[in-house]
């Protein structure tokens, strides 16, 4: 005698497995089967601007530009960028302006360029790549959609337990004791109070600071410092360009999160640690002090010198929550169990070539779409198009020959294309090899029990 498994139970391990497919950012140390995303494409690049960029002297790591590029002064781009970080680049393009560019003297030190159009008189040249008109290989928009709802995601989440925001008089403290993750939100205002701001959470954990707010002005406080709490040293140290906390990987998984505010203005007097999603502001770098990581934003600006240093985001950050089986638009991949007395039943839409016949077990004649080895074939792809319960957007996930392949794509918010994506078919395996699992018990108690 057969059992016939609930419907509903393979739809949750269908569900499951999406979740375990949801590909990790490759160029992070994410934990066995944890849900990791990155912020995309944008990740690849130092400046990520969805409007226009009028910025001098230079910029350490790449700079993707969605509008029109004013290097008026002299602009260098990608110094700092190493071999395999110029191979992940879209077209392996380290300088991208969809637009117009403008400037004497624009030099692109690794990998190639390409822009829209050129002003008269515009001069770009690559040390170690080719320029060329042409369109951008980048989907702005669309990746800009992608940040936005990422970043209005993470500021949806509870800050996290035991975390904690301190004002003492112009000191700002923010302390959090998670070896793995630690999100605090904090108003405008109040950062804005800060002539000092000091940060205490375990070397390698994600850190992420939501500011509230429709503005925030760090020169109005005329903050002078990031201090990142060392525990090899057993104090705070201010991050700068030649120094930082455990040798720079506090601010390597440090995310400054913006998701309304429409202007950002950085002191001149301060290094500000970390990377700054800021997705529809406009960003002022000032005249002075570099930003320890990425920009991205709606528009930048920056004179003097103020640089993007080349320390990219590194962090793992939370991964969509699993779809309901109700909300769950695909098929299982296990075939049901049919019960007995039925003489020819089919799989669920979608999966044909499984039948059961009375007295045999249901089997399939043809192989399932995903190998319970848990191995992806080369371009297979599960994408849940439902939108999370908590505000989290669903993330499309592809397993590819070509680890590059999506990055030069135009990316996918959920993984930057810069390696193996190894773990995603460890999570499948383990995801499948459970649902397989559970329907063999189930048979094996229900033929005890006939």
């Amino acid at each position: 005698m057969r059992i016939p498994t609930s419907a509903a139970a393979l739809a949750v391990g269908g569900s499951l497995a999406l979740a375990g497919l949801i590909a990790p950012a490759a160029a992070h140390a994410a934990d066995p089967g944890q849900e990791c995303r990155s912020l995309g494409v944008a990740n690849l690049y130092g400046e990520f601007i969805e409007g226009d960029d009028t910025h001098t002297p230079d910029a350490e790591g790449a700079v993707a530009v969605g509008g029109n590029a004013d290097f008026t002064g002299g602009f260098s781009v990608g110094q700092e960028l190493t071999p395999a970080e110029v191979d992940a680049l879209p077209g392996k393009n380290a300088l991208v302006v969809a637009g117009r560019i403008t400037g004497h003297n624009t030099q692109v030190m690794k990998g190639n360029g390409v822009y829209g159009s050129k002003a008269d008189g515009a001069v770009v040249q690559a040390h170690q790549g080719a320029i060329a008109q042409g369109a951008s290989p980048i989907d702005f928009k669309a990746e800009f959609a992608k940040l936005r709802a990422a970043s209005t995601a993470l500021a949806a989440a509870p800050q996290a337990a035991g975390a904690t925001v301190q004002a003492d008089g112009a000191k700002l403290t923010f302390t959090g004791g998670d070896a793995k993750y630690n999100s605090f939100t904090v108003d405008a205002a109040k950062l804005q109070g800060a002539k000092d701001v000091f940060l205490k959470v375990p070397a390698g954990s994600v850190t992420v600071v939501t500011v509230t707010g429709g503005s925030y002005d760090m020169a109005a406080a005329g903050t002078t410092g990031f201090h990142l709490w060392d525990e090899a040293k057993a104090s705070f140290v201010l991050d700068d360009k030649l120094q930082s906390a455990a040798g720079g990987a506090i601010r390597a998984k440090l995310l400054w999160n913006f998701p309304t505010a429409t202007k950002v203005v950085k002191s001149s007097k301060a290094a500000w640690a970390g990377t700054v999603l800021a997705p529809s502001a406009a960003f002022d770098l000032g005249s002075g002090g570099p930003v320890n990581g990425s920009v991205i934003a709606a528009s930048l600006t920056g004179k003097g010198g103020a640089e993007t240093h080349h320390y990219p985001f590194a962090g793992c950050l939370p991964g969509v929550v699993v779809p309901t089986p109700s909300t769950t638009p695909t098929a299982p991949t296990v075939p049901p169990v049919v019960p007995s007395g039925t003489p020819s039943a089919s799989t669920t839409p979608g999966t044909p070539g499984t039948s059961a016949t009375p007295g045999t077990s249901a089997s399939p004649s043809a192989t399932p779409s995903a190998p319970v080895s848990g191995k992806p074939s080369a371009g297979a792809s599960a994408s849940p198009s439902a939108t999370a319960s908590a505000g989290v957007p669903a993330a499309s996930a592809s397993a590819s020959a070509s680890p590059s392949a999506q990055a030069n794509a135009g990316g996918n918010l959920a993984h930057t294309g810069s390696g193996p994506v190894v773990p995603l078919a460890i999570a499948g395996a383990v995801v499948l090899a459970a649902g397989g699992a559970i329907v063999v018990v189930t048979r094996r108690r229900a033929a005890k029990k006939a």
